[in-house]
């Protein structure tokens, strides 16, 4: 208590919670915008998510146990992105963005990409980014899903598995046949 006057634990709990908010939730934001991104299938409908994520973050901080912040943050986050799904399309109806999206994203947050040498060569990567793009969006969700988890926002499986309440052998069979329809995919585009 700091002067004895009723209500300032209640003040300093929730300076206290606005902190802890700050150091566990803040720093994860651009993974969590990149999750819903995928989730959701464009940046507008993922930035309402991750805004509901983060009011669900925290109004649990104080439950918070500590461990891996990312992947807590990331599964209030994945919660959040099926029941806004739930509420606002049809199950049938997926938009899908495009990683142009996530590359300003992450030009936001600081990481930077590296120059093209020519414009050919830009070309080249942006059709690439479109293919990679949209065999991933073909992907059937549980395989999308882990293999956005794993290899875009580098959770472990055990983490993958936490998140998704499946064994971790799940998980590995998931991103195994995930990459390997990925692999066909690709083989295919011209």
């Amino acid at each position: 208590m700091l002067s004895g006057v009723p209500g300032d634990e209640t003040v300093l709990s929730e300076q206290a919670a606005t902190e802890r908010f700050g150091a566990v939730v803040l720093p994860h934001l651009g993974d969590a915008l990149s999750l819903a991104r995928w989730l959701t299938g464009n940046m507008a409908d993922a930035e309402d998510v991750v805004q509901e994520a983060c009011l669900k973050a925290h109004a649990g901080i104080a439950s918070y146990a500590g461990g891996n912040a990312r992947a807590w943050l990331l599964t209030i986050v994945r919660n959040a992105a099926y029941s806004w799904l739930a509420r606002n399309r049809p199950r049938a109806v997926m938009a899908v963005g495009d990683l142009a999206d996530l590359d300003d994203m992450a030009a936001g947050h600081g990481a930077s990409m590296p120059d093209m040498e020519s414009p050919e060569a830009s070309l080249i990567a942006k059709a690439d980014t479109a293919t990679l793009e949209a065999a991933i969006a073909g992907l059937p969700e549980p395989f999308r899903e882990t293999l956005v988890l794993r290899d875009i926002n580098g959770l472990s499986y055990r983490e993958i598995s936490a998140m998704l309440n499946v064994p971790i052998g799940t998980v590995m069979s998931r991103l195994a046949r995930a990459r390997g329809l990925l692999m066909s995919e690709l083989g295919r585009a011209p």
